[in-house]
């Protein structure tokens, strides 16, 4: 009994220093998919991530995705992929909406982090609408305006746009050739 409360500063101490990440659900990405699709989303296909693939990938995000292969959506040219990439410490969960080679849509479907949420607010999602791909450096055609405190958040939902972007180019040049 005694050699139990030795114990016992250790533990508060690690469940004071210890991080607590809420984790918020803004939307779940089934219904996400549904919205975007009028409640009438297509059966999902596979994207196999080649070399050349994960090379550019790598070149955007800093580092490999970690998978073989991503679900994604079409129907009519459109394209919707659920996406994650870490904000400083835990993965953000984004929906991308994607037509003509141009980003219809981005919302943050499941946050995290302690810290960054206001990336899930319209005003700084909407920047996104509109824009493309452009360059070999695989940069958006516009700047994204950052958030005072959220700054690993934004850039890792820029990246992850550029990333979708990217996905929608390859799928649907494999489709018309």
């Amino acid at each position: 009994m005694r050699s139990m409360y030795r114990y016992f500063p250790l533990i508060m101490l690690l469940m004071v220093v210890t991080p607590v990440y809420p984790e918020s659900v803004y939307q779940e990405p089934q219904a996400f998919i549904e919205e975007a699709f009028e409640n009438a989303p297509p059966k999902a296909n596979k994207l196999w991530l080649t070399e050349d693939l994960k090379a550019s990938v790598r070149d955007i995000l800093g580092h490999d995705m970690g998978v073989l292969r991503l679900r994604y959506w079409m129907k009519a040219g459109q394209t919707v992929w659920i996406l994650e990439e870490i904000g400083k410490y835990r993965p953000i969960t984004t929906g991308f909406v994607i037509e003509n080679n141009e980003i219809k849509k981005v919302k943050i479907l499941i946050f995290r982090e302690s810290r960054g949420w206001e990336v899930r607010y319209p005003f700084f999602t909407d920047q996104f609408s509109g824009a493309s791909l452009q360059g070999e450096n695989l940069d958006l055609d516009r700047p994204i305006d950052g958030i005072s405190g959220a700054t690993l958040s934004v850039s890792a939902v820029t990246r992850l746009a550029r990333v979708a972007l990217l996905f929608h180019q390859h799928v649907t040049k494999a489709g018309s050739s």
